[in-house]
């Protein structure tokens, strides 16, 4: 077993999924003694910061979108169509135009709200009516005037497809593909050439009446590897993960985690290697890995299973090609003094768990020691204007991280925003997102288990803390990652804007 250790670390940035693992390149530092995680030294992530300067894409953004939504005058309710109902719980989507239909010569124009003239100019020096502070003039000088012509054209867009204006829409769309590139050299161009792609889908499956054809979850799952290549957010969501069941696991000597979404298993590669050199001896370690596809869970099995072994702990894999929310409590096979973990990194590419409410009430019936939830803040309910403009402030501050680190030409760059971001975008504008199905979903989780009597969070500990601030560390500090705790979870975002937050919770019944 001591031959499993002595090996170079940076394990998991060197496991390539559905290929055979290389043991000889995988390892781990001796763990330390209050159960803290070590972080491995990403191969791919060195201390040179490409572009150094702000990018203000995901500001401007959000200044704009406060704008239109406060400032535009409120429209007739009895015209809109059924898609347009709120951006937010108070303010009512604006008619951008009096008959609900946007002109071709409107990013010329104006708006008229609360009396003052909201102009769009082709000069940046005149962007002064966006917002009335003076950290809005920054942001918007520091857009070109090729990524504001685009962003007002992809607004546009979004208020004639949320009125139901599918041929103005189409009109605008052909417009911005011809206009922007996800090879462009700005991070306004990748991002308005993605979500015009994914419009353009949702325009083409209404007039056709179909949905968008199922993601390749293989390629998918792919692009996750390429994503915790050059970001710190996947390994912050294993790692913070980790860290509150190793420590729900803490004496016990038989553990059951089940993962709701298991992918190829590059989060327990870590967790096995604590557990197998805790002083108590490691446990009998049994997963239940959920996936769509049997194929891949299987190679996903077969894989954790050699590493256990070479670990020499005892493993048991049982792979369950469904959604969560959809099995019957006996497939989960729990069984009598078994030590029950369940964990979720929720994402935006499909739904991996179907109904929220069967999968809260299944969560109820398991009553497991430990869950823990890393989500994105982002909402995928509400109409198409809803998720539009949630959707562009989240992904274009996503853009922004990644434009900081990696040129515009960098091959995994352009992958993980193809591979990943881009089919998560299409995913929530053009097939409807995971409440596609007409079920409802809970906005934040978190809200909801601490809001029933069944579970209670568990504060995320210093160790927690301590891990995700190592795994920042590993990223050059201009790049502007940020790290909060608060509430008892742990939240990492770009700038002032949170993107991930972790949090941990127990059942009342476990306790």
């Amino acid at each position: 077993m001591k031959g499993g250790f002595e090996v170079a670390r940076g394990a998991l940035d060197m496991i390539q999924p559905h290929e055979q693992w290389d043991y000889s390149s995988i390892g781990f530092p001796t763990p330390s003694p209050n159960y803290s995680f070590p972080i491995p030294t990403s191969n791919v992530i060195d201390n040179r910061c490409v572009n150094l300067e702000r990018n203000d894409l995901s500001e401007w953004v959000e200044h704009v979108t406060k704008q239109l939504i406060d400032d535009l005058p409120d429209a007739n309710s009895d015209s809109l169509q059924a898609d347009t109902t709120m951006v937010c719980e108070n303010d009512p989507i604006p008619s951008i135009l009096g008959d609900l239909r946007p002109r071709k010569d409107m990013r010329r124009s104006y708006f008229e709200g609360n009396g003052e003239e909201f102009q769009w100019s082709n000069e940046l020096g005149n962007q002064t009516n966006v917002c009335e502070n003076g950290s809005s003039n920054r942001v918007l000088n520091k857009v070109d005037e090729q990524g504001l012509s685009l962003i007002t054209l992809l607004f546009e867009c979004a208020v004639a497809i949320s009125v139901d204006n599918l041929g103005e829409a189409h009109r605008m769309l052909l417009e911005l593909t011809q206009m922007a590139s996800p090879y462009g050299p700005s991070c306004a161009e990748r991002v308005v050439a993605y979500f015009a792609k994914a419009m353009a889908s949702r325009v083409i499956n209404s007039w056709l009446g179909i949905c968008s054809p199922l993601i390749n979850h293989k390629s998918a799952h792919c692009a996750f590897q390429a994503f915790n290549n050059v970001s710190p957010f996947i390994k912050f969501a294993h790692f913070t993960s980790n860290q509150a069941i190793l420590e729900a696991f803490h004496r016990r000597d038989r553990v059951h985690i089940i993962d709701l979404d298991i992918m190829q298993g590059l989060q327990w590669p870590a967790l096995f290697h604590i557990l197998a050199t805790r002083m108590e001896g490691p446990p009998h370690v049994r997963m239940t890995g959920m996936g769509t596809s049997m194929e891949i869970l299987l190679e996903t099995g077969k894989q954790l299973s050699n590493f256990a072994k070479r670990l020499g702990m005892s493993f048991e894999f049982h792979p369950i090609a469904k959604k969560f929310g959809e099995v019957d409590p006996s497939m989960l096979q729990v069984r009598r003094g078994e030590t029950l973990a369940v964990h979720w990194l929720q994402h935006s590419l499909y739904d991996a768990t179907g109904p929220d409410w069967k999968t809260f009430r299944l969560l109820e019936e398991l009553s497991p020691r430990v869950i823990t939830l890393v989500e994105q803040e982002i909402s995928h309910g509400g109409s198409f204007l809803d998720r539009f403009v949630g959707s562009l402030h989240y992904y274009s501050t996503l853009f922004d991280s990644l434009g900081a680190y990696l040129p515009s030409d960098d091959p995994s760059r352009h992958r993980v925003e193809h591979c990943l971001l881009y089919r998560e975008i299409n995913n929530i504008l053009a097939i409807g997102g995971p409440a596609r199905s007409g079920e409802d979903k809970f906005r934040h989780w978190r809200s909801e288990l601490a809001g029933r009597n069944s579970f209670v969070q568990v504060p995320m500990s210093s160790n927690s803390m301590a891990q995700a601030q190592l795994i920042l560390n590993m990223f050059p500090p201009a790049h502007g990652y940020s790290l909060v705790q608060g509430d008892g979870t742990l939240m990492l975002g770009w700038k002032d804007t949170t993107l991930f937050t972790a949090s941990s919770w127990t059942s009342h019944a476990s306790r």
